[in-house]
């Protein structure tokens, strides 16, 4: 029998990594989130590989949301958690656990500069202390349904 070159590929257990229209699969689970709106320039990075977003690109645990200077984004998550960005802003998707049926809920991101809408999804209205936002000088704990940051880029001194 002659195996070739792909059928052995595919017997290690390898993940294909396949481009399409919503962005890339990858092989750390299913995707947490999905962008909605796009203007301008923005990217989703996931696992070194940076996608130029698009309606329905998918956002993953780890995901890095990046606007350019006049790009906004719009992403909305798995229980309906939906975060706007600004221009010139960077937040990485550090947590994410939607199993409300096993109590398991958490969202973390953290905001490394740029501005961000937060509106709550039902992370927050079930479980309140299990969303936190990092931002550089602090963390933001979800008591409401909405919040507005904004977190300037560290100046450079010479």
């Amino acid at each position: 029998m002659v195996i070739t070159t792909f059928q052995k590929f595919l017997n290690t257990g390898a993940v294909l990594v396949l481009a399409g229209a919503a962005g890339f699969s990858y092989a750390q689970g299913e995707p947490v989130g999905f962008v909605k709106t796009v203007s301008g320039d923005a990217w989703v990075v996931t696992a070194g590989q940076s996608v130029k977003a698009q309606a329905r690109t998918a956002v993953f645990l780890g995901s890095q949301l990046k606007t350019a200077k006049a790009g906004s984004l719009g992403v909305t998550f798995k229980d309906n958690t939906m975060m706007s960005f600004g221009p010139d802003t960077e937040l990485t998707v550090d947590e994410y656990l939607f199993a409300p049926a096993q109590g398991q809920l958490k969202l973390g991101a953290r905001l490394d500069k740029g501005s961000l809408n937060y509106v709550s999804g039902v992370i927050a209205k079930l479980k309140p202390d299990a969303v936190a936002v990092k931002t550089p000088t602090g963390t933001i704990g979800v008591r409401g349904t909405q919040f507005l940051a904004k977190v300037d880029a560290p100046s450079s001194t010479n």
